[in-house]
């Protein structure tokens, strides 16, 4: 995206759709806020929660006041658990059952029956699928003929509850020196093999569903003079400033990566039939679910060059002044970002700025520099708990909001990358 999109097509009596629980801040509350701010009607729906034997259920009266409450809308109260690693037919072992002997020693050479797993993954389809009719049908009472509709797409994730799964998670995306462990080595196992689909399951396949779901009502709003609009969170690296330039650079091991490009190819297939599906490639922030991926923090870092270039004023000198006073005294921002230009040069990391090869494994060579760096930018902080990028993530998740909404409205593409120019751009003309 070059240009910050005007279109305004949401206002009162329409409806905004939430497919995906809000559980904490992410990037969906900058949606959710301009939607609200359009007069909007607010539609959520719920994964569901587990009983004590692992069944689905869905929410009890305090829970489902208390997800009402946080949404600031009604939420139909059918469970929408994504993925299959729980599910399967009557009397079969579940994929979480079927990995629960894995160790630490065994996992690269356990090994899966895949025709019991296609078993569970089907299952898992027919329930998702048939919990969405149900869904749509309630959500179609709620959407007025010639109302315009925003589905938004935040499902994401699908790693199983193995309990060996932390640890090995911990040597991928942690692991420095005789700890480290290769991202390559997981993706040839069993487990994850399993994880992939998984993944695709939750992050891609849904918004085919959704898609397939919502056809009546978008048919019905389309006749009657209305429009149907469908958003999806993706990943797929970001342009940051490098050198002084913006260059395209990016988190590695990103597993999920498959699954990202999966969610984008299911938007352009939308998109060629004539359906205004839009993947929106956001920046790398600092969240409850990112923060086991050390060293994703470190691009948030020249999003504070990047205001300054995007014509800052007054307001990004004062987020400067902000980060600045969460350092160690005697410890200067720009010499911060110094040491961030020079992780950004280092050859190893540039090694992995190749666009074609994404999602790329990792090295122990770059699990030392990125890392490395990330331990001893940490370590600058006054406080632990209270870091820049922790600032920079809702930046971030401000200036996304807005963009996400007109953009989605004015039909730019199937699929559109948030870099830090256009993210800056937006939030200096926020504040100017």
């Amino acid at each position: 995206m070059r240009h910050i999109p005007q279109a305004n097509l949401f206002r009162k009596g329409d409806v905004f759709v939430l497919f995906g629980e809000l559980f904490g801040r992410g990037y969906v509350n900058g949606l959710i806020d301009e939607a609200r701010n359009a007069g909007m009607t607010i539609v959520g729906i719920t994964v569901g929660r587990r009983d004590e034997n692992n069944a689905l259920r869905a929410l009890d009266a305090d829970e489902l006041a208390e997800a009402e409450t946080k949404l600031g809308g009604r939420i139909i109260n059918v469970p929408m658990m994504a993925g299959f690693d729980l599910d399967a037919p009557e009397g079969e072992q579940n994929p979480t059952e079927m990995l629960a002997g894995l160790t630490l020693k065994s996992w690269q050479d356990d090994k899966l029956d895949w025709d019991k797993v296609e078993r569970c993954r089907q299952t898992g389809v027919q329930r998702f699928t048939a919990s969405a009719a149900i869904v749509m049908a309630e959500i179609d009472k709620l959407v007025p003929d010639g109302a315009n509709v925003f589905f938004a797409h935040t499902m994401a994730g699908g790693i199983p509850k193995v309990k060996a799964f932390l640890a090995i998670a911990n040597r991928i995306y942690k692991g420095r020196g005789e700890r480290f462990m290769s991202s390559r080595a997981l993706l040839e196992s069993d487990l994850g093999k399993l994880i992939l689909m998984n993944f695709d399951e939750v992050t891609a396949n849904t918004l085919q569903h959704l898609i397939h779901a919502s056809s009546a009502i978008r048919e019905r709003v389309a006749r009657t003079g209305g429009q149907v609009r469908y958003s999806a969170y993706g990943y797929h690296g970001t342009e940051i400033l490098i050198g002084g330039e913006y260059r395209w650079q990016t988190y590695t091991n990103y597993t999920q990566g498959y699954a990202k490009m999966r969610l984008e190819s299911v938007a352009e297939a939308a998109w060629a039939q004539g359906i205004s599906a839009t993947v929106f490639n956001c920046p790398e922030i600092r969240t409850n679910s990112s923060d086991i991926f050390v060293g994703v923090e470190l691009s948030l870092f020249p999003l504070l060059q990047a205001l300054k270039r995007e014509g800052g004023g007054a307001w990004v000198d004062e987020q400067w002044a902000i980060c600045q006073a969460l350092l160690e005294d005697g410890v200067s921002l720009d010499s911060l970002l110094a040491k961030i230009e020079a992780y950004n040069q280092d050859p190893t990391s540039t090694t992995f700025r190749n666009f074609g090869a994404w999602p790329m494994d990792n090295t122990p060579e770059l699990a030392e520099v990125m890392i490395g760096t990330s331990d001893e930018i940490t370590k600058l902080h006054k406080d632990r708990k209270a870091l820049i990028t922790d600032h920079l993530s809702a930046l971030v998740l401000e200036g996304a909001g807005p963009l996400m909404f007109h953009g989605a409205a004015e039909k730019i593409g199937p699929v559109l990358w948030l870099n830090h120019d256009i993210i800056a751009r937006e939030l200096n003309a926020l504040h100017s």
